[in-house]
């Protein structure tokens, strides 16, 4: 028994699937411990945008750590904070014509989300949330509570109560009007549920499968919401920071949420940080009614600020979109055509390969692990962990992208031999 399954939690999940000792990792590429590579289509769940140990990051942290700056610092004034807030609001806010707060909510994705939900109710004085099926939000219980897996929340009290769920554009829903069914739901004084304090979506399903909103059903949402004076929370942890190519997914859609959660890959480095954007209107906090220890992490400061310069000084936007076309052709000209019962989804580079009608779970797994033995690290998400989820860092070069693929390619093909 080695020190890991004789210390450390039963909950340890990821090196279950990749049983690796990792020892070191550069731009798209992990190392083990004695010696083998395997190419990353995981990035950290989304947390490493920019590659591992990016240089042009690096080197900024570095510097600031090499000054004996400040590490930790609550919610202080520093110069750290300084720089992210001006930079953030140089490059991103006002180019695209935003006005937001932000808020320092702490470590990780769930704690921003939390801070969401919290805020709307104290604006709004309703209790009740809109989430839709298929979400995924967080493992904190105001954020599982607004997830649709009932398998990771079965038996936890407080999970359920004033959430509703409503159906999302896929699978059998996609012919039916969602948008719609929620406006009935609301304005029907005999529907039984009463009108939200907000509805929170993500413009991409990552977790629950990799499902693309369309734009049309987007923009709707958002009508709606003005409407009936709902606010719209957008969750942007996974697919934000350049992911489906601009700053924001849903930018696409020309629609401006009342509020924005960003985490993953927004300290530019895999430092924890998140944080939630507010309308100014909005943000009606009491000084202290919302806080956290490491809201105040400076190093995600200087990592989210070299980041955003990084932005500035590549064509990372354009890169995403060219290497979103290399996906495209060859996950359906490659993968799809092996059978007909495989299902192509995605955008940017997050992309999905849905094999629940071909294969089912246990394929799925089998792919996934051999793709492993073959140097890929790649998981699987969707209902009942059928859809294998390619989430490639953003700077990945499109040889190593390639060569990740035809590895899947290579997979399909021993288990089919």
């Amino acid at each position: 028994m080695n020190i890991f399954e004789k210390r450390e939690s039963n909950v340890r999940s990821y090196c279950r699937n990749f049983p690796a000792l990792f020892h070191r990792a550069k731009g798209s590429i992990i190392y083990s411990e004695s010696g083998e590579e395997y190419i990353d289509f995981l990035a950290g769940a989304g947390a490493l945008n920019y590659g591992h140990n990016n240089d042009y990051i690096k080197q900024e942290v570095i510097t600031y750590l090499n000054a004996d700056a400040i590490t930790h610092g609550l919610d202080l004034h520093t110069s750290a904070k300084e720089k992210f807030l001006s930079k953030f609001s140089e490059v991103v806010l006002e180019p695209k014509n935003l006005d937001y707060r932000i808020q320092f909510c702490g470590p990780t994705g769930t704690n921003a989300v939390e801070a969401a939900l919290k805020l709307a109710k104290k604006i709004t004085k309703k209790s009740g949330i809109f989430s839709f099926m298929g979400a995924y939000h967080g493992m904190t219980l105001g954020s599982l509570s607004i997830s649709g897996n009932t398998k990771v929340k079965s038996g936890l009290l407080g999970t359920s109560n004033n959430v509703t769920f409503m159906p999302y554009p896929y699978g059998f829903m996609e012919s039916f009007d969602t948008i719609e069914y929620i406006d009935s739901v609301i304005t029907d004084v005999n529907s039984g549920i009463e009108k939200p304090a907000a509805i929170i979506f993500e413009t991409v399903q990552a977790e629950g499968g990799v499902i693309v909103a369309p734009l049309e059903w987007m923009q709707r949402l958002s009508e709606l919401c003005n409407r009936h004076k709902i606010l719209l929370i957008c969750d942007d942890i996974q697919v934000g920071c350049g992911r489906t190519g601009p700053f924001f997914s849903f930018e696409r859609a020309n629609i401006v949420p009342d509020m924005v959660v960003l985490s993953k890959s927004i300290s530019g480095y895999g430092f924890p940080m998140s944080i939630l954007l507010i309308k100014p209107e909005l943000d009606i906090w009491e000084p202290g009614e919302h806080t956290g220890t490491f809201r105040g992490n400076q190093l995600a400061f200087v990592g989210g600020t070299a980041a955003l310069k990084y932005r500035e000084i590549s064509r990372l936007e354009q890169d995403v979109k060219d290497k979103e076309s290399f996906l495209h052709q060859f996950l359906h000209e490659q993968i799809a055509s092996i059978n007909d019962k495989i299902e192509i989804r995605g955008i940017g580079l997050i992309w999905g390969i849905d094999i629940a009608n071909f294969g089912g779970s246990n394929f799925a797994q089998k792919i996934t692990s051999r793709c492993f033995d073959l140097g890929l690290i790649v998981e699987r998400v969707g209902r009942n962990d059928t859809v294998i989820k390619i989430l490639p860092p953003l700077t990945i070069e499109i040889p190593t992208l390639e060569q990740g693929c035809l590895i899947i390619k290579q997979a399909f093909e021993d288990y089919l031999a």
